[in-house]
């Protein structure tokens, strides 16, 4: 992956007053994915809204990682269901057409 579609970590740290190492415990845990280049980790640009998320879930709200691990497993859960149950209504409503 490109530094382009990249920011630095510690720079994402610094403007949200957060420790690197809640970073590494996301990372550890498997909630986030990073990319280490020359020794400077990077965050996708596509997971800063999730990382955001889960930056006020943990400082704001005081949840823990485990907890933040279960409403993350949960919301994703949840998401997944409803894609289904669109899918299974467009279906549904092919048949109640004809």
């Amino acid at each position: 992956m490109q530094t382009a579609e990249m920011i630095a970590a510690d720079e994402f740290c610094a403007h949200h007053h957060i420790e690197m190492s809640f970073i590494e415990s996301l990372k550890e845990s498997g909630l986030i994915e990073v990319s280490i280049t020359e020794e400077k980790t990077f965050l996708p640009v596509n997971q800063l809204g999730q990382l955001e998320k889960l930056v006020r879930l943990y400082y704001e709200m005081d949840i823990n990682l485990e907890g933040i691990e279960t409403i993350t497993y949960l919301l994703q859960r949840m998401n997944d269901m409803q894609q289904q149950i669109l899918q299974l209504s467009n279906r549904l409503s092919r048949y109640e057409e004809s």
